[in-house]
């Protein structure tokens, strides 16, 4: 029973520190970088914070996922994936999936490169662009985080 504690605080705490990581930069750190005055500042200031900000969400992103399938594993919840009211748990696996795509394979091979040269080009269209989809994946990700506390907690969809 101690590995499930284990598991779940472990899931809970990658959650916490990716979901509110993705919150921050969105509602705090991308606001900021409007208020500097010269784009090369804003390109900058968003490397500096980026380069601090991508171990950790690479670190939590991988907790999370990895605890996660390890709960399911250990808890044999397999057969939640083919009922529609834990929609939450198909979710979850999509959020987590979409963000490794983005953290481990599309930023180190080519999104960082192409952020930094087209905000060089055009910095405006391209920091309103990157606040746009930070704000998408923070709204999807905390729809998908009320659902998987509602529908652990019991409130699940009923066709």
């Amino acid at each position: 029973m101690i590995d499930l504690a284990i598991g779940r605080i472990l899931h809970v705490l990658g959650v916490v520190l990716w979901i509110g990581g993705v919150a921050m930069v969105t509602t705090v750190l991308l606001p900021a970088m409007r208020r500097l005055k010269t784009p090369q500042e804003r390109i900058e200031f968003f490397e500096t914070i980026e380069h601090g900000f991508a171990l950790q969400a690479r670190v939590t992103t991988f907790v999370t996922g990895a605890s996660g399938l390890y709960l399911i594993h250990r808890l044999d919840l397999w057969d939640r994936f083919a009922h529609i009211e834990y929609w939450w748990m198909h979710a979850m696996v999509l959020v987590w999936a979409l963000f490794m795509l983005i953290l481990f394979v599309l930023e180190p091979l080519f999104l960082h490169r192409w952020f930094i040269e087209r905000a060089r080009l055009d910095p405006e269209s391209t920091f309103a662009m990157v606040s746009r989809l930070h704000w998408t994946l923070l709204a999807i990700s905390l729809l998908t985080v009320a659902g998987a506390v509602a529908g652990s907690h019991g409130f699940l969809l009923h066709g």
